[in-house]
């Protein structure tokens, strides 16, 4: 499990070596067909920012090698804020007087018809809180199931399962999972999550091995700027564990996530460091440059003129028309939302908005036949 691996990583030392990367460093990283996590910590340290135009046309010529010019497009829907955590940065934590919901299988149906008179999705993500009694597996099962008669690719971001969980929902139609670690610091994760499930360091962060014990298909991982002061740290201990992955889940395809900390309903929080714009471009750069497959994904947490800048230097996959409360679509448009949305755009015009930056939107990529298909060849 990468718990045990990450035990032999120290947080300080990755942190004093990443502040000590010098101009040869990057250099060396940028000569370098294939990078492995030393570069990637020269890339993403401060001696590297004198090269972020050079870094820039590296992250396009590899992201077009490999994707072309498509950006993969998907919709989350929250099915329920329901939530048994107490995480101290989160509107839905549990001591938050807020109103609860967890949607019926009707209710859900009538999100999933609200979401396709949106824009022609084929990629959905299943969002919920972290509540198992309520809105566990079965609950998760009839989402999915239901879920299958409207889209192609089913995602969830829910809380962490065991294995034969994940493989159950894998055979209800589930294709992908996305789980963020929210910081790899484990001396300071309790501050953050100090009650409920998610408390639980090592058993997060070895969800993502369960996930690929599971088969699923796609694994998407992330850490939340602006929890640590270090944001760099908790991208490089990512990278580490990116590579653990890939080694022993070999089939399974993997994005990553650099998801800035954004107003939440939750009063008394302030994040640790707030990352701009250009070390935001410095991150994806560097991760591009690191890994020439993984999926980078950017979602209406980001604002409009990022996101289009971003999107011809290395990120491949977008939300669009987000709603972030249960039932945004159709059934509460106006519930209480995780978090704010910065790019508020219709999915409609951010397509527009893409194509004439000479992006092609691609709806949908996935397909439980093409599987079915590697798996005979």
């Amino acid at each position: 499990m990468f718990s045990e691996e990450l035990n032999n990583i120290s947080w300080d030392e990755t942190t004093a070596r990443i502040a000590a990367m010098t101009d040869n460093d990057v250099r060396r990283a940028l000569a370098k067909s294939h990078c492995n996590v030393d570069d990637l910590m020269a890339l993403l340290s401060p001696a590297a920012v004198p090269y972020l135009e050079t870094m820039a046309r590296l992250s396009r010529r590899y992201t077009e090698e490999r994707f072309g010019k498509t950006i993969s497009m998907f919709i989350p829907l929250y099915i329920t804020n329901s939530c048994t955590n107490s995480c101290v940065y989160c509107g839905f934590h549990r001591e938050n007087p807020m109103a609860r919901t967890i949607l019926t299988a009707e209710q859900i149906e009538d999100e999933y018809r609200a979401i396709k008179q949106l824009a022609p999705f084929e990629n959905i993500l299943l969002v919920t809180g972290e509540n198992p009694a309520k809105a566990g597996v079965p609950y998760l099962a009839t989402a999915i199931d239901i879920a299958k008669k409207y889209f192609s690719n089913i995602k969830i971001e829910v809380m962490p399962l065991a294995a034969n969980e994940y493989s159950e929902l894998t055979r209800h139609g589930l294709n992908g999972v996305i789980c963020f670690q929210e910081t790899y610091n484990r001396a300071n994760y309790n501050l953050y999550h100090p009650r409920g499930m998610k408390s639980r360091f090592d058993w997060r962060c070895d969800a993502f091995d369960r996930m690929g014990q599971a088969g699923v298909h796609s694994i998407g991982m992330g850490v939340l700027i602006g929890l640590e002061k270090e944001w760099r740290t908790d991208v490089v201990m990512m990278a580490h564990h990116l590579r653990y992955l890939q080694k022993h889940y070999w089939r399974t395809k993997y994005s990553i996530n650099f998801p800035r900390m954004r107003p939440a309903q939750n009063e008394g929080f302030h994040p640790n460091c707030y990352m701009t714009d250009s070390e935001l471009a410095q991150a994806t750069f560097a991760m591009r440059i690191f890994d020439h497959d993984v999926d980078i994904s950017y979602s209406t947490r980001e604002p409009a003129f990022i996101r289009d800048n971003m999107c011809t230097l290395g990120v491949t996959t977008m939300s669009a028309g987000s709603r972030v409360n249960p039932g945004g679509y159709h059934t509460y448009p106006q519930a209480l939302e995780q978090f704010t949305v910065s790019d508020e755009r219709s999915p409609e015009v951010i397509d527009r908005r893409l194509r004439e930056l000479g992006r092609e939107p691609v709806w949908k990529d996935w397909d439980a036949a093409f599987d079915a298909v590697y798996k005979l060849a």
